[in-house]
């Protein structure tokens, strides 16, 4: 039985899973645009749309005079790379201050050669 039972697995461990999404949310902030499996793509775009909540609610917490540590300590967390926390506070983040969800967008472009699997475009809406 499946009870309690949430999530994708992506046929992978545990520490592969979570280094695998670590590694794709920090490439989809660093370019703005991935091309993934639909599967990984699916797994990591709530994890990657509740980053951007966390950089928007340290940036106005920031104009409130308080300091976002704790926010970017979070988002620091998760991705590997602390150029890229910063290019998501400063720059992501402002973006979407007026935008009350859907931050990321999926679109198909058709089955890898390799495998035939459904190959996506993972992007952030409003990139530049």
């Amino acid at each position: 039985m499946r009870h309690r039972v949430a999530g994708r697995h992506l046929n992978r461990g545990t520490a592969h899973r979570v280094a695998l999404c670590r590694n794709l949310m920090t490439e989809l902030f660093r370019h703005q645009r991935i091309t993934t499996t639909q599967a990984k793509a699916l797994a990591i775009r709530s994890q990657a749309e509740h980053l951007v909540t966390l950089a928007k609610r340290g940036k106005i917490k920031r104009d409130a005079e308080e300091v976002d540590v704790h926010e970017r300590r979070q988002v620091a967390a998760v991705l590997t790379d602390q150029a890229v926390v910063k290019k998501l506070f400063d720059e992501i983040a402002p973006r979407y201050a007026e935008r009350a969800g859907g931050y990321t967008r999926i679109t198909k472009v058709g089955k890898r050669l390799g495998d035939g699997a459904e190959m996506v475009v993972l992007e952030l809406v409003d990139r530049e």
